[in-house]
């Protein structure tokens, strides 16, 4: 999904707390008061707060980033077929995307410390805009091209949109941010009753014209929202820059792989569910083209639930029992003889996998403090190498092969990574010393 390179974003500076706080609860430490005061000079973020109607505009947003991240997993079939392409070439689209989608986190850096949010936010729909109404024309190579276009996109607005979320929010992010993504996972369910709606109805051509075109009315929209909005202007940057707390190599390395593998681990399931669908023998008609949604229905039915679970389990304790619960979906999946059967695991894959992300943008919150907007780039670059890297890696193995089965087993291998790193008793101890610091400053 679903990111080295600093974000340079919005630098912040040293303010007084506010003097209450809302419940809710963090990563290992039980509920928060509700009430406390910090001494001056704590670190706190000078990002602009969103308005409601700017909110609004966030979260619709990214029910449409939802479904240009998911865009390739109905559509591969179609494109494969259309340039008679083998797993590991049509796995490079998904290789295009996301390497993109790492430039648009360079561009990030570049952009929101001199542009703010509003331009940034505005140049991603647009290019996400101008990639989408590109694609299927002309050669593969020009295919390619197109999906690099709308990755580029990407990677300018899934950062700058989980960083304000994250800084709008500073006393519930985890909960925050499972909100926010459950408009993404709105938007990638969706996507593929739409896309066979569109591709039966007007066609390949009809499709990505819809599409673009609402992309390019909420271009437009976060350009107008800015004007008429103060809340959405950049704030002002200081002379000094807030400086970034100080936490291991070893965490830092953790927090880094766990950001590539869950991005890859979640492209490669959503993008190639389709297709492996689609080869089951016996299987007839197009059913097989709404196998995706099962994927990321269950991802947003567990982006529905993952606030009210963070309320009486730690985040750590539930990050562990979503890999879990994921990696069964990924051993039924490869289990599947019959669509029923990829249906269901994928829709375990998707329950489990649902509030990795999150956690993973809260614990990096927690560890960076207030620089997290200037220095959170190395871990989104490092997802969105992993959504270049993981899906086309499931189609080189489905090459040599000669069957996309094995292939789905380099996701499972990365599920069962990911569940040894998350559980590493030092890297644990550490997240749960900066957080209760947190909590100390909150109180």
């Amino acid at each position: 999904m679903r990111d080295s390179l600093p974000i340079h974003a919005v630098n912040a500076k040293h303010e007084r707390k506010a003097a209450s706080a809302p419940p809710g609860r963090d990563t290992f430490g039980p509920p928060r008061s509700t009430a406390g005061s910090a001494s001056p000079g704590t670190p706190q973020s000078t990002v602009a707060q969103p308005s409601s109607a700017i909110r609004l505009m966030l979260h619709v947003g990214f029910i449409f980033t939802g479904v240009v991240t998911t865009l390739l997993g109905p559509l591969l079939p179609f494109l494969a077929a259309r340039w008679a392409l083998s797993d590991d070439r049509a796995g490079m689209f998904f290789t295009a995307q996301f390497l993109g989608s790492l430039a648009g986190v360079f561009l990030t850096s570049f952009l929101l410390p001199r542009r703010g949010f509003a331009f940034t936010l505005s140049l991603s729909f647009a290019l996400m805009a101008a990639g989408i109404i590109a694609l299927g024309i002309g050669p593969w190579a020009l295919g390619l091209a197109s999906v690099a276009l709308f990755g580029i996109g990407l990677g300018l607005n899934i950062p700058a949109t989980n960083l304000w979320i994250a800084e709008a929010a500073p006393h519930r992010r985890a909960g925050a941010l499972s909100i926010l993504n459950f408009a993404w996972s709105l938007g990638a369910v969706s996507w593929p009753a739409l896309a066979h709606f569109f591709l039966r109805s007007f066609g390949l051509r009809g499709l990505v014209t819809s599409l673009a075109a609402c992309l390019g009315v909420l271009a437009c929209a976060f350009i107008l929202g800015a004007s008429t909005s103060p809340r959405f202007s950049p704030s002002a940057a200081p002379t000094e820059a807030a400086p970034l707390r100080t936490w291991t190599h070893r965490t830092a390395f953790a927090l880094g792989v766990l950001f590539f593998l869950y991005v890859g681990t979640e492209t490669a399931l959503g993008g190639w569910v389709a297709s492996y669908a689609k080869r089951i023998p016996g299987e007839a008609g197009s059913i097989w083209l709404l196998t995706p949604s099962a994927f990321w229905g269950a991802l947003l039915l567990g982006r529905v639930s993952s606030p009210l679970l963070l309320s009486v389990v730690t985040e750590a304790r539930l990050m562990l029992m979503g890999l879990l619960f994921a990696a069964a979906g990924a051993i039924a999946l490869l289990a599947a003889r019959t669509i029923p059967g990829v249906v269901l695991g994928a829709s375990l894959a998707g329950l489990g996998l649902a509030s990795i992300f999150p956690i993973l943008v809260a614990w990096l919150r927690h560890l960076l403090g207030a620089s997290a907007t200037r220095a959170s780039g190395p871990m989104f670059a490092l997802g969105s190498l992993g959504g270049a890297v993981v899906p086309w890696a499931v189609g080189i193995v489905s090459t040599r092969a000669g069957a996309l089965q094995p292939g789905l087993a380099v996701p499972l291998i990365a599920m069962v990574v990911m569940i040894f790193l998350s559980q590493q008793k030092s890297i644990r101890a550490e997240i749960r010393a900066i957080v209760e610091k947190d909590l100390n400053h909150a109180t």
